[in-house]
């Protein structure tokens, strides 16, 4: 690996930036609300691009793709379910959870809002939604670092162990220093570097395989049902792979983008450059996989990463295709999309440590800069036990991001969606549907039941949960009172 090596000149200038970005934020974090979600102070471009960025992570460069090129189009209804379950989350969440969390004690983390929206005294509520915050973040951490490993490993031929830590450092180094600023300013840079590499990449293999006729003849010659939609699928399979979008309700690194946005009225500009942004995304990240079929068919010496590990797709495409300079911006893009997600998810479950258990549980006096300088140990803490579950070389990026997502979508997706728009619902509802919602993607992951993806029965019955228990009980008139005066404080607002 020489000094002179364009690839890796290009990562050294681009990971350097995002450590520099990092330093420009910390000047500008000085409390606990700065370090967790920027003050509110996000204006909608970057409230857009940075949730869209925080949300793709190393699966929308890898793991998608590389699922197109082992099954064709049939894989492409994860993008679909996605498109609609952001689209929904934007439009039924995003401006009413920030108004939300603004009445209900100004609340920095999700713990915090269901804390405060449901007026728990006894802690229950805010101890049990961290630990599940915990629990599947690190997992989710840790499919962030088997991604960038895969990308230093393939790029540089380092071994997995080595770039295990290579791909992580730099993530640590700027979400550690400038906190929730830092994430959200690099995440706005990584979304650009993303669509770029996103839109270049699909329409140069194109050429190189000859134009679109050519490239589809090879496609069809290679297996005909690469283009139907439902090769090898059934009505639960599809159903599982559209599931996906019911994640976003649930996804605490998504909901923090909302929280911080400076104002309701950023919200609809917001949602409309998000989900152009996530369009053009997924449609390329399609491409890639699709178009990478005829590539490698016509090119069986160059194929053997690929068939050795599916998921590399799109870095052998960039390593073959463009010019070593070129390549090395393309492939910093699959860095952009691990640090942009891997940031903010290490930042949420540093706010759930100090905010959630530190300053509520151990010590309510602490000072804002103590405050600040737990949460960045904290960000360590996760970080390293990331490291340790993302050891496996065997790991798989998507797998690995499929069981948190439904974690996170079953446990916090129906407790979120339903606090925002139904005034009835009671603390004891809340803590019937995050337990249900977990317990049941964990027991349906283990069991494997029906073949069908954990987080629709989850999510079916999470909801549930909430509905029948909070019946049975109800709201306090000052839970009502808030619910109204946030309320009419969107409608004014929107």
């Amino acid at each position: 690996m020489s000094v002179s090596n364009p690839t890796l000149i290009t990562f050294v200038i681009y990971i350097a930036a995002m450590v520099l970005i990092g330093f420009m934020a910390y000047r500008s974090t000085n409390n606990l609300s700065d370090y967790i979600l920027g003050g509110r102070s996000l204006g909608s471009v970057v409230t857009a691009l940075s949730a869209g960025a925080s949300d793709m992570s190393g699966w929308l460069l890898m793991g998608l793709p590389g699922a197109i090129y082992m099954s064709g189009l049939s894989e492409s209804w994860i993008a679909i379910g996605l498109i609609v379950g952001a689209y929904l989350n934007w439009l039924f969440v995003a401006g009413r959870l920030r108004v939300q969390t603004e009445h209900n004690g100004d609340a920095l983390t999700l713990p915090d809002y269901f804390s405060s929206r449901f007026e728990d005294k006894s802690g229950l509520l805010r101890i049990i939604s961290a630990v599940v915050i915990l629990v599947f973040f690190t997992i989710y951490c840790a499919s962030g670092i088997v991604a960038g490993a895969r990308l230093f490993e393939s790029t540089f031929g380092m071994s997995y162990e080595t770039a295990l830590w290579a791909g992580a450092a730099a993530t640590i180094a700027y979400t550690f220093v400038g906190g929730f600023l830092a994430v959200s300013w690099t995440d706005t840079v990584q979304a650009t570097l993303m669509i770029f590499a996103l839109i270049l990449t699909p329409i140069i293999v194109l050429l190189a395989t000859g134009g679109v006729d050519t490239t589809f003849l090879a496609i069809e010659a290679k297996n005909p049902d690469n283009f139907n939609m439902l090769k090898n699928t059934t009505f639960i399979g599809i159903i599982s792979l559209m599931g996906w979008g019911l994640g976003y309700f649930g996804q605490p690194h998504i909901l923090a983008r909302f929280m911080a946005a400076d104002s309701v009225k950023s919200i609809a500009k917001a949602r409309r450059i998000s989900m152009t942004w996530m369009i053009l995304c997924l449609g390329g990240t399609v491409a890639v996989g699709f178009f990478g079929i005829a590539y490698f068919s016509a090119h069986p010496e160059v194929a053997g990463p690929v068939t050795e590990n599916h998921e590399r797709v799109f870095i052998e495409l960039a390593k073959l295709l463009f010019n070593p300079w070129i390549a090395g911006v393309l492939l910093s893009a699959i860095l952009a999309a691990v640090m942009s997600t891997l940031s903010c998810q290490l930042l949420v479950c540093s706010s759930a440590l100090t905010e959630d258990f530190y300053k509520t549980f151990l010590r309510k006096t602490a000072s804002q800069v103590e405050l600040v300088w737990v949460g960045r140990a904290m960000v360590l803490l996760v970080a390293l036990v990331a490291i340790a579950l993302a050891a496996n070389p065997n790991n798989r990026v998507l797998g690995l991001v499929s069981y948190a997502w439904a974690g996170f979508g079953a446990a916090f997706g129906p407790v979120v969606l339903i606090s925002v728009i139904w005034k009835n619902m009671t603390r004891n509802g809340a803590l019937a549907g995050i337990l249900v919602g977990a317990i049941t993607v964990i027991v349906w992951k283990h069991f494997e039941l029906l073949g069908l993806y954990e987080i629709i029965p989850g999510f079916i019955f999470a909801s549930l949960a909430i509905y029948f228990v909070s019946k049975m009980g109800a709201p306090t008139a000052g839970m009502v009172e808030r619910f109204d005066a946030a309320e009419k404080d969107y409608n004014l607002n929107k």
